[in-house]
């Protein structure tokens, strides 16, 4: 399920990627002595990504590519150019990341900009009942805890200098303006009742003194990947991601882990560690004094609640079929209200 509005789901055809992808490997391992096979969707990652393996005479390399859809601008979320420059400025840090291994703006290859990562092995985070996290023990849990989130910190303390093509900042002030329009356009209206109280509360106490930098802009255990023993290997999926509040991305992964914020089914949700937790080992890891981080938590609820108003009404309407909306749909009002408890 794709989180977030406007986030598109056309794919490119598996059979013309395949075509375009043998002269490309064969320009960049600088002989004819390839052969790509399994060319192939790469679950979720809303329609961008694609996974493909090339055989050589010493062997076989597995990559992931990622690729704007067919027919929509390269912008925003569509923009993998702004992946790219995110992953170019970790490199040389030790924020866990795939490697860029070939990128362009050219139009030769694929006729859209593209960039090529090496696949991992390993899986994202899978809470839930059989789930490879949930058979952790509460150590390696813990472990687990501090290596996401001294990574998150480490992202957040990247100088923006080395990203100029994310942009100037997104001021605070947008950061909750810039639901209104989703809010507006949402199914079940009477389920938000309480965003315009909501709303009113986070612009009253915007944190005006929390720091500004890159931040991932989804980050939460479906982008984290890791090896079979638990350890992180790698921040994914970053189409979302640009300059502006850091704290925005603790306040998402612990909305994501706080039970107090979901109905239905929801309620129950699994979790990874508890959000107080997350807190403690961000605030750990970033060492400097931060703001209340609760402002950020309440955003993220807030962010999520009309979210998932607005995709429910594309899923009714027909624009973007998704009946997971239906049971998220559940939690709308608690997701209100648990942000309004948390700006309390």
């Amino acid at each position: 399920m794709s989180s977030f509005p406007g986030q598109l789901r056309f794919r490119v055809d598996l059979d013309e990627l395949a075509h375009r992808l043998g002269p490309f490997c064969e320009a960049k391992y600088e002989t004819r002595d390839v052969e790509v096979f399994d060319v192939h969707h790469m679950p979720g990652h809303a329609g961008f990504a694609y996974g493909f393996s090339v055989r050589l005479s010493r062997g076989t390399d597995s990559w992931f590519i990622r690729l704007p859809p067919p027919n929509v601008n390269w912008r925003g979320t569509a923009d993998v150019l702004r992946q790219v420059e995110v992953l170019n400025a970790l490199d040389g840090t030790d924020v866990p990341h795939c490697t860029v291994r070939w990128s362009g703006s050219d139009l030769e290859w694929f006729d859209r900009p593209y960039f090529v990562v090496p696949r991992l092995d390993g899986d994202v985070m899978r809470l839930g009942p059989g789930e490879w996290v949930e058979k952790l023990s509460e150590k390696q849990r813990f472990e687990l805890g501090r290596e996401v989130m001294s990574a998150l910190a480490k992202i957040h303390k990247v100088d923006v200098e080395a990203t100029p093509y994310l942009g100037d900042p997104v001021p605070f002030v947008e950061d909750v303006e810039r639901w209104d329009r989703f809010y507006e356009r949402a199914a079940d209206p009477e389920m938000l009742a309480r965003v315009p109280e909501c709303r009113k509360r986070l612009l009253e106490t915007l944190p005006i003194e929390a720091p500004v930098g890159i931040f991932h802009g989804d980050f939460q255990t479906s982008n984290l990947f890791c090896s079979d023993d638990g350890k992180l290997l790698a921040v994914i999926d970053w189409e979302l991601t640009g300059i502006g509040a850091t704290l925005n991305d603790v306040g998402w992964i612990c909305t994501f882990s706080d039970r107090k914020a979901w109905g239905g089914e929801g309620a129950g949700r699994p979790v990874f560690l508890e959000p107080e937790l997350l807190m403690d080992l961000y605030v750990e890891a970033y060492g400097d004094p931060l703001p209340d981080l609760n402002w950020f938590r309440a955003l993220a609820a807030y962010k999520f609640a009309i979210i998932t108003g607005f995709n429910l009404s594309l899923h009714r309407r027909g624009k973007r079929v998704d009946p997971t909306w239906e049971q998220t749909r559940l939690s709308m009002e608690p997701l209100i209200r648990r942000a309004i408890e948390l700006l309390d």
